[in-house]
């Protein structure tokens, strides 16, 4: 019988590529990884990974067994959302990840109408950028979070996690200190998230529609200080609807037609579970009806 904590640990290095990853995502050391893979090879009868010096590749029957291995864990986790159905209700820890400027603008209001719901539940917020949402969910750090898409970024199917219709969707917004279009706007400097996060790559794609590529002064991750170094003449920012909130005086917003949609993702097979559909009842009671998608 195949261990389903071993066939865990082969689908982290099927998604994070090394054995380093995976002892990092899981809490192991990598020789603990090592050793439950050798043992899962055993159990299986045949050869899982492919070793070339430090680095592991998956054979042939190590995909098809990761593919089944996500099924396995899927039914899983829907037999868990039954037997939380079976108790009383929403009650204990539920991890909720979100991004910044949610959990500015929108995750408080969540909050309150989930406590007053359900004061048995006990959420816990963690700050996380979408693009490391996956793992969290995989690595069981999160129960639920909140992801989102852009125009001209759309979000990437993920296995092992599902992702519910967008939740609300914000109009995208030229911050300058005089009105003006992109176009305009193609010799200026720019300021933008990190590269990595899908803010960084969505001002990247806004401006390239627009016939240029954006020439980054300052990196900086938060709406709120982008803001501010607009005010002070450092350059032009690209910023959602959740993060204008704290515009500065002298910054001049222009309304495009682009939008951030909003989702939560939370791993396959947990939609029924009480607490995952109490914080999605709580987030959509809290969202403002102008964010509400049509």
């Amino acid at each position: 019988m195949l261990d389903v904590r071993r066939l865990r640990l082969l689908r982290e290095l099927a998604h994070l590529g090394t054995i380093a990853a995976v002892a990092e995502a899981l809490s192991f050391s990598p020789s603990a990884v090592s050793q439950q893979l050798s043992v899962l090879e055993r159990e299986a009868g045949v050869p899982l990974l492919e070793r070339s010096g430090r680095r592991v590749a998956l054979t042939p029957a190590g995909r098809n067994l990761v593919r089944h291995t996500e099924a396995v864990l899927e039914l899983l986790e829907r037999a868990g959302a039954e037997l939380a159905r079976a108790r009383t209700g929403p009650a204990g820890p539920l991890r909720i990840g979100a991004y910044p400027s949610a959990v500015r603008a929108l995750v408080p209001a969540a909050l309150a109408e989930l406590a007053s719901r359900h004061p048995e539940l006990e959420a816990m917020v963690s700050e996380v950028d979408p693009a490391a949402v996956a793992a969290a969910l995989r690595a069981g750090e999160l129960d639920v979070a909140l992801v989102h898409e852009y125009d001209l970024v759309p979000g990437e199917p993920e296995d092992g996690i599902a992702l519910t219709d967008p939740v609300f969707a914000e109009p995208l917004y030229l911050a300058a200190r005089s009105a003006g279009t992109l176009a305009g706007h193609r010799d200026s400097p720019w300021i933008t998230s990190p590269p990595g996060t899908l803010c960084h790559t969505m001002v990247q794609r806004v401006c390239q529609s627009a016939g240029f590529g954006p020439r980054v002064r300052h990196r900086v991750d938060d709406f709120a200080s982008q803001l501010a170094l607009v005010a002070v003449g450092q350059g032009v920012a690209l910023v959602p609807h959740l993060g204008i909130g704290r515009c500065p005086p002298g910054v001049v917003l222009t309304r495009l037609p682009l939008y951030r949609r909003t989702r939560t993702a939370f791993r396959s097979g947990g939609a029924a579970h009480p607490a995952v559909a109490a914080f999605a009842a709580a987030l959509h009671a809290a969202v403002p009806g102008e964010l509400r998608p049509t």
